[in-house]
C-alpha cells in the first residue's frame, strides 16, 4: 500500500523551444493537429509562451530564450500509429515525410522533427511475438 503523505506525479509536460510562432503554428497545428489552449506574453513585445494539446498530449512551446534547447527530444507513446501517420502524409507538409520503423524492440515509430529541431518520437507497442 503506498504512503498516504508521498508525492504523486500526474504526468510530465515537455516545454519545446521555438523561434518563429509562423512557422510553430504550421508545424503544430497545421501539420500534426494540435489545438491552441491557451497563450501568455507579459506585454505585447515579449516572447509567447502557449498550451497546445491534442488528446492526451499537452505540449509547452516557448519563445523566452532560458526554455528549452533547440535539439530536445521527446518521445510520446501512443496507439493508432498507423492512422496518425495516414492523416498527416494526407497534408502534403512540405518539410517533412516521416516514415514508420518497426525497431527491435517491438514498436512502431514515427520521427518528425519540428522546425527548430526538436524531435518528436511517437511509439506504439507491438503485440508481444510468440517466440
Amino acid at each position: 500500500m503506498p504512503e498516504t503523505n508521498a508525492p504523486l506525479f500526474d504526468n510530465v509536460v515537455p516545454i519545446l523551444r521555438m523561434f518563429s510562432v509562423e512557422k510553430a503554428r504550421e508545424f503544430y497545428l497545421g501539420f500534426l493537429g494540435f489545438s491552441v489552449d491557451w497563450e501568455h506574453r507579459f506585454d505585447a513585445a515579449a516572447p509567447l509562451y502557449m498550451q497546445i494539446s491534442r488528446g492526451g498530449l499537452r505540449l509547452h512551446l516557448s519563445e523566452h530564450h532560458g526554455d528549452g534547447t533547440p535539439g530536445t527530444a521527446i518521445r510520446v507513446e501512443m496507439s493508432g500509429i498507423e492512422i496518425y501517420h495516414r492523416e498527416i502524409m494526407a497534408k502534403g507538409y512540405g518539410y517533412m515525410r516521416p516514415g514508420l520503423e518497426t525497431t527491435p524492440w517491438d514498436t512502431r515509430e514515427m520521427n518528425v522533427i519540428d522546425p527548430f529541431g526538436n524531435q518528436l518520437r511517437f511509439a506504439e507497442e507491438l503485440p508481444k511475438r510468440a517466440d
